[in-house]
């Protein structure tokens, strides 16, 4: 048995999908049947991160009009809802994840949500088997694409953190004193924007991680935080490692993470391996992710976010200690789970 896992988004590091592939590629070579071969379908200018050892089969642009034939190969398995690399019809069987429909949520133009649905929905016609990342996402593409009977299959995430190394993290801060963290692209619709009302009222600092999409957006945020005179407690540190990451999550005070479009929250989960407490918009998937052991924000409206940085923040922070709780909520999403449902499906179809 011949699957072909694609990993083409790869190409853009930092960020969500980057990480799903390279946890799940690895979950899914630990779990291979002995009886299976497992192919990576990677960019030809992506770093071979399985181990030059692997098999890879090498992606080109060009690929997306003139497709390999996959001759010989079972399954295909497409990562990505809005790509174009799928197999044509018979070439072997497809099996297709969605992460999000976010395009819906992040205020695009009628005109091109309907192009990007159009998209998604010529891929699910085109698999076998569709798998969401979440309850929220398979509800979502329920209601906005036509499955014309099939049957979607959630299978979570897991934790990207290797809990045998959070110990290893640095011993010292590398803050100066208690701090919020959140990580995540600088884009529009991860709502930090919202974080420096939080600082209102307090002494708390608050650091914010990842690579910028969107340049006008991270001014946004520094503007806001002049604006509330809270500047000098604010740091964007652009992308980092995960060495930086483990220290950041390890000594933070709280994780925030205010998203209003989420397929799923791989951060939430990642803090949570730590056993940091969460404090999470109610948008999309995150209360289904952080569950009873997340705090939430029920509104983003700024004198509302105001008033909780003032009155509720510190009672949060200083509450009793259920950091054993936070890691068994946290456990139940491992990427050895996810690898093992996944090898169920590819020698089912």
């Amino acid at each position: 048995m011949k699957v072909v896992f694609d990993t083409e988004r790869m190409k853009y590091a930092h960020t969500g999908l980057y990480h799903y592939c390279l946890n799940l590629g690895n979950a899914l070579l630990t779990a291979k049947p002995s009886h299976a071969d497992l192919y990576f379908y990677h960019n030809e200018k992506s770093p071979l991160v399985f181990g030059e050892d692997k098999n890879y089969i090498r992606q080109k642009s060009i690929q997306k009009f003139l497709k390999p034939s996959w001759k010989g190969y079972d399954v295909y398995h497409a990562n990505f809802q809005l790509s174009p690399y799928l197999p044509n019809k018979g070439k072997c069987k497809v099996v297709l994840t969605i992460h999000d429909l976010n395009f819906i949520a992040e205020g695009k133009s009628p005109e091109k949500v309907k192009k990007y649905l159009a998209k998604v929905q010529r891929n699910i016609d085109r698999a076998d088997a569709v798998v969401a990342i979440s309850k929220f996402v398979k509800e979502d593409v329920e209601k906005h694409c036509d499955l014309k009977g099939k049957e979607i299959q959630v299978i979570y995430n897991g934790s990207t953190i290797d809990a045998s190394k959070i110990n290893l993290a640095s011993p010292n801060s590398p803050i100066d004193g208690p701090f919020m963290f959140s990580i995540g692209t600088i884009a529009r619709k991860k709502n930090f924007h919202v974080l420096p009302y939080l600082l209102v009222g307090n002494d708390y600092k608050l650091v914010i991680s990842g690579i910028v999409q969107e340049e006008n957006y991270q001014e946004e945020i520094l503007q806001i935080a002049k604006e509330l005179q809270v500047e000098d407690r604010v740091l964007l540190t652009g992308p980092i490692s995960e060495e930086e990451k483990y220290s950041y999550l390890k000594h933070c005070s709280l994780f925030v993470f205010p998203s209003i479009a989420e397929g799923f929250g791989l951060p939430v989960i990642e803090a949570m391996t730590f056993g940091k407490k969460v404090l999470l918009s109610t948008y999309t998937s995150l209360p289904e992710v952080g569950g009873p052991e997340a705090f939430y924000l029920e509104s983003v409206d700024k004198d509302y976010l105001m008033a909780f940085g003032a009155e509720r923040l510190k009672s949060i922070i200083a509450s009793a200690d259920r950091s054993n709780e936070i890691k068994a909520w946290a456990s139940q999403f491992t990427w050895d789970k996810a690898a093992a449902e996944y090898w169920q499906i590819y020698q089912s179809i």
